[in-house]
């Protein structure tokens, strides 16, 4: 298919603005550049058989790398603005009366980059072949291109004095991209129309998150506070760290062969994290409903209402077209379309499946690689932090512990782990994306959406989902120990501290959520930036006015194909962490409101300066991220339950004061002796205690549970079924309460479809009405006609004088 260039000479750079992003003459604006290094043959077919577009090629300074310079025309932008659906206004707007309606610029730049893109994505760079040698995809992945990519609008740090040089990129760095604009709104209207929807979406999810993140920052830090100020008044942590209750309890050793007993009041630190929060959830469930208001507020102002029903019946990905030779019958449109055979497919499925299960076998074995490392290691911290030959777990320093030791260096490793697995996984999620040859870009990229998720939230979440529900929970009791990898293993199961294992999923959070939160900055501003500034080190030699626009953007980092995918990835694992353990962490939000911050600045700032210009894409919504945030927003009301009910010590201190409370009072008097089992010993004076609820030796249920056991499962369960039934309701009533779509916005949407019928129901009349007209001055003009000719027969009948 011909589609796009005709020559226009060579460029002089000492003749031409750097800033320009026109050709020689002024008019025509470069829409897109293509580089390819020394004279590619291959390169120069594309220019050859495509030649409808304007181009011209000029080499760069290094005198290597040749530049292709394209400019579509009205008629190319008017014929494929038709086939993409690309609306523009066609009479003035009565509905929003500060609607800006840019009739001078019907096509932004952003929109004219995007056409540009899908007629180079789908041209052929062989003559006469049907075969599936088309496409810049393909030349980019073989090396014939080295990029392609829109130019930015001149320079971002200065206002060009250049006459025809737009200043949006100066206007987004100066009061976007900047970090000390951080307290100012975004300009998502100015992002849309210089970026396209789909980024300018992801800004408005970004902005609105992060002010959603201060209503559960604010209850967090209050939830923290109070843990704090009401430390002194907890009966229970009085009594453990109490000389005369918590000193003369005697615990049973936690390893076999190194740990020794120890006192109970030695863990008096590891009390504290006691209060927990549940507004969170509510603040989740609003923060969703609220954002489907905005965003079809925004679907509405960007013209998005059709996009998706549009996405799925156009615009077919490249790689489904060269990749499927079989043709068939489209029932709505009447045209053979390529399709894939149900074989095919299912044979991919059944690939991608299994390559996808072992993977996820892998982050397992590395988790259970952590488990044995955390058994393995604590008998030696204990080893080394003793210092008397009966007291094994005496504190080093206020606070560490061998628990604490152990819980650290474990989250440091399952971190670096973390960091390995995330760099395969991107590369492994592609390929398995890439050989199911989905249909459209949308399915495409919901695909690839699911398995990075799959893959990244067992990789983030599977540590902390064995110390929240695991760790603790098979010990089994003295002489009669659980051990990992069975008994001849030597490694006996971790246990609890007595005040629960909250202070260890506290440790593993602030270990991988802080740690992702750094590493994931300095891999977004300070790499870029360097690569860049190493990059252009040749062109910083030559005189400003030498170094042109494209060889500028040319420099910068590609925007590559999963760009946008990992700042949502990011971001939604941060959702996570704030909402599936927020129960044992009040200040998650607050560490996630203090990065959104930045996140929203650096974003902002390597996109406009460090990066080369994004091909534009429309997007109705975030796509799958909104069903994953919703399935999240669900998984952890049941998660926060059971950490409230298992983790914690909530309800057997609850079940005690109303229960078991021996004076009758409502008070925790008692209850660290009251929960605590006995174990005789011959070893020690006296006898040793276990966490565990189990009759003493003697009885005649020796070591099996109490009925106080059961009384507080019971109790457990009853809390997680009556929590999850409140909290669901409630999100139920607040859904129901909340209208995605507000009232006006329908109203508009409305309005201008009966516009729209309105006017081609009037074009359809006026069109009738000329047919009409035209139809009886036929007929008068033949009436005419007639009468003439009968006229000039009845002349020749008369006899002449």
């Amino acid at each position: 298919t011909t589609f796009l260039l005709s020559g226009v000479g060579f460029i002089d750079k000492h003749q031409q603005s750097k800033d320009s992003i026109f050709f020689r003459d002024g008019v025509r604006r470069i829409d897109f550049v293509l580089s390819y290094v020394e004279d590619n043959d291959d390169a120069r077919k594309l220019v050859r058989n495509n030649i409808l577009m304007y181009c011209s090629m000029r080499e760069s300074e290094d005198g290597k790398t040749y530049f292709v310079k394209i400019h579509a025309p009205w008629e190319v932008l008017a014929t494929y603005a038709d086939v993409l659906k690309i609306k523009a206004p066609f009479r003035a707007d009565d509905i929003l009366e500060n609607r800006e309606m840019p009739m001078g610029h019907i096509l932004p730049s952003s929109t004219r980059n995007r056409i540009v893109y899908y007629i180079l994505s789908r041209c052929s760079y062989i003559q006469d072949c049907e075969c599936d040698k088309k496409g810049i995809k393909r030349l980019l992945n073989n090396g014939t291109y080295t990029a392609a990519f829109p130019l930015h609008d001149c320079r971002y740090w200065k206002s060009s004095s250049y006459s025809n040089c737009e200043s949006d990129r100066y206007k987004l760095y100066r009061y976007w991209a900047r970090f000390l604009c951080f307290f100012k709104e975004q300009p998502i209207n100015l992002i849309r129309k210089y970026y396209g929807e789909k980024i300018g979406l992801y800004f408005a999810w970004l902005g609105f998150y992060t002010e959603m993140l201060l209503f559960a920052a604010v209850v967090g830090t209050i939830c923290f506070v109070y843990g704090l100020l009401t430390y002194e008044e907890n009966e229970w942590s009085k009594e453990i760290c109490d000389k005369k209750i918590g000193g003369n309890i005697v615990m049973c050793p936690l390893c076999d062969r190194k740990c020794g007993y120890w006192q109970l009041s030695k863990i008096c630190n590891s009390t504290w994290m006691n209060n927990y929060s549940y507004l969170h959830l509510h603040i989740v469930t609003l923060f969703l409903e609220f954002w489907k208001r905005r965003q079809a507020r925004l679907e509405y102002e960007w013209d998005l209402v059709d996009f998706e029903e549009e996405q799925q019946k156009l615009q077919l990905r490249p790689e489904y077209e060269s990749k499927c030779s079989k043709r068939k019958l489209n029932v709505i449109t009447q045209e053979l379309e390529p399709y894939l055979p149900l074989t095919s497919k299912c044979a991919r499925a059944c690939l991608s499946g299994a390559t996808v299960l072992f993977w996820l076998t892998l982050i397992i074995a590395c988790i259970v690689g952590v488990i044995a490392y955390r058994l393995a290691v604590y008998a030696a911290f204990a080893s080394i932090m003793k210092d008397s030959p009966t007291s094994h777990l005496h504190v080093v320093g206020p606070y560490i512990t061998p628990q604490l030791a152990t819980s650290v260096t474990a989250s440091c490793i399952n971190f670096i782990i973390i960091m390995i697995l995330n760099f395969m996984y991107e590369r492994v999620a592609i390929w398995i994306t890439d050989l199911e040859v989905p249909k459209t870009h949308l399915e495409y990229e919901n695909k690839l959406t699911m398995k990075m998720f799959l893959f990244q939230f067992v990789n983030y979440y599977s540590s902390c989902f064995y110390v929240a529900f695991f760790k603790g929970k098979f010990v089994g009791y003295p002489g009669n120990y659980a051990y990992f990898f069975g008994s001849l293993s030597k490694l006996r199961n971790e246990e609890c501290d007595p005040g629960g294992c909250l202070i260890e999923l506290t440790t593993q959070l602030v270990v991988v959520m802080t740690g992702k939160q750094v590493w994931g900055n300095i891999q977004e501003a300070l790499v870029p930036w360097l690569m860049n500034w190493w990059g252009s080190r040749k062109a910083r030699c030559h005189p400003e006015s030498l170094y042109s626009r494209w060889e500028q953007d040319h420099d910068l980092q590609p925007f590559g194909q999963l760009g946008l995918f990992d700042e949502y990835l990011e971001m939604v694992i941060q959702f996570g962490f704030i909402t599936l353990f927020v129960a044992s962490f009040p200040l998650a939000p607050l560490l996630a409101l203090i990065n959104n911050i930045l996140e929203v600045r650096v974003d902002a700032w390597k996109l406009t300066t460090q990066f080369r210009r994004p091909v534009a894409a429309k997007a109705h919504c975030i796509g799958a991220w909104e069903e994953i945030l919703n399935a999240m927003a669900a998984l952890s009301v049941v998660t926060n339950a059971f950490i409230v009910a298992f983790t914690s010590d909530m309800i057997p201190r609850l079940v005690y004061m109303y229960a078991y409370q021996p004076d009758g009072e409502m008070n925790m008097k008692g209850y660290i002796n009251n929960s605590l089992s006995v174990f005789n010993i011959s070893e020690f004076p006296a006898e040793s205690r276990y966490r565990d609820y189990r009759y003493p030796s003697g009885h005649e249920k020796q070591y099996f549970h109490t009925m106080q056991f059961w009384h507080i499962l019971a109790a457990k369960l009853a809390f997680i079924i009556i929590m999850e039934h409140v909290v669901f309701m409630v999100k139920f009533v607040v859904a129901r309460l909340i209208s995605d779509v507000p009232s006006e916005v329908r109203a508009r949407v409305k309005r201008e479809r009966y516009l729209v019928q309105e006017y081609l129901h009037n074009y359809e009349v006026e069109k009738l009405k000329m047919q009409l007209q035209k139809q009886d001055h036929d007929e008068r003009t033949q009436l005419r006609l007639s009468l003439h000719a009968d006229t000039k027969d009845h002349l020749k009948l008369q006899p002449k004088c």
